[in-house]
């Protein structure tokens, strides 16, 4: 129920009043209100984002988006009176601006918060979506964007007439002319708004945001559209949430000018000389957080957007690309006024199971089979070692690993009356703990069994079958190395305690007795 979404849809428009085309003698001037809440009414989750997408839209605005810092206005958990005498007041500083000649007003209002089909939730107050629409709407801009991040935020576009269709087509050989409004919504009249805690944002704003950055630019031409911005956030966000619980978010808009025109909303080459440029290849989607891992999200580049470049801030940037079956991570240093192109070569391979163990995100569990050979020491004085294979599956999380093993293994012994085979089959459980190293992977565990044994004789005499059921448990270490694709070796040595019937010498009666082997496995897997 985040507006986060509407927050994104304000950056779009931000960025849309920004490169809007005027005619050459008029002078333009960029006004935008961005409003993020992340409490609602009492009863209703709190989010976590909501005031963070506010806070980008406003980067994105400023950065490339032509709005001075004077005329924007952060308002952050503000309750409705404060946001209604707020863009009252920004109606005023409107209206005085446009008694200048020849200068034309664009005029951004962004939300990002709880909302439903009838009032935004600021908090413990409400404010309709009709007085809020009307606030916008009558302000004297020559051009006005309002942009909601909100559940059933839909609402709006749907009561004027709009529509939750595939992306809108705008006639751009034409320019803008007159007054006019543009409306997008984050999602339908009865959908939920959805937040994710992997890119800390709502999909929508987050997935406008990106393409403002560059990755919407799909003619390539330097310049973002609202046309290009309001399809690549259509797109994106309709692909992300189609993989989640509460299913596919459809944003919305409504485009209501009385004249047509390209509307550009970020022109990159205009500010090549401050900001950096990262080029990306082609072939997997990548994520781009500030500082490091555990950093906001500064924009995405999607597996399947044309444009592969983002414009960023300088700075230092964490940069995760994922592949089929294991990530590329690694830091960025982005300078300005320089290109940097993210190959392989600059990011380290990262396989699945490494990530769910640092707390990546990406996953919460990795698992795979895993096989290979096993040798075990004698259980009894003069039997041989045990050879045989293994056969398991393992899952690791992020604090703890879990495998199950069935393995089997023939010794036996041979003297001058009768040569013995003993076979053996056993079903372990093992719980370890692992430390990812750069090259390898190091880890101890405990492990509980069972095991079932079959001693065969061959004599000259009357030797029957002997068939024995053994309980085992022990400790050990293990040493993984990561292959490409998802494979993985696997080392692992232990000393278990075998508890079993066992005849000792000069009795003729079976007891209980443990007996301690060692045990090595050395195996291939494959994460999934």
């Amino acid at each position: 129920m985040s507006l986060g979404r509407l927050a994104a849809l304000a950056a779009a428009a931000c960025g849309l009043t920004a490169a809007w085309a005027a005619p050459a003698e008029a002078r333009i001037e960029r006004f935008a209100v961005l409003i993020g809440n992340n409490a609602g009414e009492k009863g209703e989750v709190e989010l976590r984002y909501a005031e963070d997408d506010a806070a980008k839209m406003v980067d994105v605005l400023k950065d490339l988006g032509g709005f001075p810092p004077a005329n924007l206005v952060l308002l952050r958990s503000e309750r409705a009176d404060t946001v209604r005498r707020t863009l009252i007041a920004m109606n005023d500083r409107v209206r005085a601006a446009m008694s200048t000649p020849d200068t034309d007003i664009l005029y951004l209002v962004y939300y990002s918060g709880h909302a439903d089909a009838n009032a935004l939730h600021l908090g413990p107050t409400p404010l309709s979506l009709t007085e809020f629409e009307q606030l916008v709407r009558g302000s004297a801009a020559s051009a006005r964007l309002l942009i909601v991040d909100s559940c059933r935020s839909g609402a709006l576009t749907r009561v004027k007439g709009g529509t939750s269709a595939p992306p809108f087509v705008i006639k751009l050989d034409q320019r803008l002319a007159g007054q006019g409004m543009v409306t997008l919504t984050s999602s339908s009249g009865n959908e939920d708004a959805q937040e994710s805690d992997e890119l800390k944002g709502s999909f929508f704003t987050h997935a406008l945001v990106s393409g403002l950055l560059g990755t919407a630019d799909a003619d390539r031409d330097g310049a973002v559209s609202l046309e290009e911005a309001y399809r690549h956030a259509y797109e994106s966000t309709l692909r992300a949430t189609s993989r989640t619980w509460a299913g596919a978010q459809h944003p919305t808009f409504r485009y209501d000018f009385r004249g047509q025109g390209k509307l550009i909303l970020t022109e990159l080459p205009v500010h090549a000389s401050l900001r950096s440029v990262l080029r990306f290849p082609r072939g997997r989607s990548y994520l781009v957080m500030r500082d490091s891992s555990e950093g906001s999200v500064a924009a995405e580049v999607g597996t399947n957007d044309a444009a592969r470049t983002i414009s960023l801030r300088p700075g230092r940037y964490f940069v995760r690309g994922r592949g089929p079956d294991f990530l590329l991570e690694g830091a960025i240093e982005a300078e300005a006024g320089q290109a940097v192109d993210v190959s392989d070569e600059r990011l380290s391979r990262v396989m699945f199971a490494r990530l769910v163990r640092k707390g990546g995100g990406v996953r919460e569990a990795a698992h795979g089979p895993v096989a290979g050979y096993q040798l075990r020491t004698p259980l009894v004085a003069g039997d041989s070692l045990c050879h045989g294979g293994f056969l398991g599956y393992g899952i690791e999380l992020q604090h703890i690993g879990i495998a199950s093993r069935l393995s089997a293994c023939r010794s036996g012994f041979q003297n001058e009356h009768l040569t013995a085979r003993n076979d053996e089959l056993g079903l372990d459980v093992r719980l370890s703990h692992a430390w990812d190293l750069p090259v390898i992977t190091l880890g101890v565990g405990v492990d509980l069994g069972l095991a079932v044994m079959r001693q065969q004789f061959e004599t000259r005499g009357d030797a029957p079958d002997r068939h024995g059921l053994a309980g085992a448990f022990g400790a050990g270490a293990g040493v993984t190395v990561d292959l490409a694709r998802g494979l993985y070796l696997h080392l692992e040595g232990g000393a278990q305690t075998y508890v079993l019937k066992q005849r000792r010498a000069g009795s003729e009666a079976a007891e209980m007795a443990p007996s301690l082997a060692a045990r090595l496995r050395a195996g291939v897997g494959v994460s999934l």
